[in-house]
């Protein structure tokens, strides 16, 4: 018996026909400090999209993808994910982060948990599965990811584009609508770079809905149905791959791609 189907959060009904999954509304963000980190920042995503945000250093994109599973807290505006608006109340959280997953640019796994532990912990805790269900799927998962053979072994005997392999695997065991990627590959060395990214391409394919930080452009020239730039905590531009790199509008993306662009 399968328990886990890839496609299952994908949809057949056209996305022009929903709702759309993630609607943020003019989104402001005041660190302790007073730093402005996010001023009223928009942006809405319909199921299955792939959304790449691009952006310089302390731009602020990491932290507005974070608001939407309130790892991070925002001051003003509203942020609806699945019919379900992320206020203060824990339950919402709690519903929200049932259905959000994320994966950092630290993987984060537990050292003292073996690979296939740490992909079931979360299901079991927090979905109440049983321990067969919880296993059959990670292991599918893990199957998945192109880490099966590594299951028993420990988070430390694996390379960095492995435990990050398996961070993913953890955020699909929660069976998410959404997954959130903060600059996944930013800590791998260069040729592990692409065994993460040929996992998020294949997750694309599958109709997940994707909203990645990253400065890999290949990926965002590949994968994503529209990117979105970001500088000084406000949303620049939001257009297509192909209007993005060959006919920007703004002078503040074309300096961007410029200094990326070799």
């Amino acid at each position: 018996m399968t328990y886990f189907d890839p496609a299952a959060t994908a949809s057949t009904v056209p996305t022009t026909a929903m709702q759309p999954i993630i609607i943020a509304e003019n989104v402001e963000k005041w660190y302790n400090n007073g730093f402005h980190v996010l001023k009223g920042v928009s942006l809405t995503v319909n199921p299955g999209e792939v959304v790449v945000v691009m952006g310089p250093s302390g731009s602020g994109k990491s932290t507005f993808i974070r608001t939407f599973n309130a790892l991070e807290p925002y001051q003003k505006g509203r942020i609806e994910i699945d019919g379900i608006e992320l206020t203060h109340k824990m339950k919402n959280v709690e519903a929200v982060r049932r259905e959000v997953g994320m994966v950092f640019q630290q993987f984060n796994l537990f050292p003292h948990l073996t690979v296939l532990e740490n992909v079931t912990l979360a299901p079991m805790d927090v979905r109440g599965w049983k321990k067969e269900r919880a296993r059959q799927v990670g292991a599918e998962l893990l199957e998945r990811v192109g880490i099966l053979e590594q299951a028993n072994k420990y988070p430390g005997q694996l390379s960095g584009g492995q435990q990050q392999r398996v961070a993913i695997a953890r955020a699909l065991a929660m069976q998410p609508k959404v997954m959130l990627f903060d600059e996944p590959t930013s800590a791998l060395d260069p040729e592990m770079v692409r065994e993460v990214l040929d996992v998020m391409r294949s997750l694309a394919q599958s109709g997940m809905t994707m909203v990645c930080v990253t400065h890999e452009v290949g990926f965002a020239r590949e994968v994503a149905d529209r990117i979105v730039f970001m500088a000084e905590g406000m949303l620049i531009e939001d257009t297509t791959p192909d209007a993005f790199f060959n006919n920007p509008s703004s002078d503040r993306t074309r300096k961007f791609l410029s200094q990326i662009l070799h």
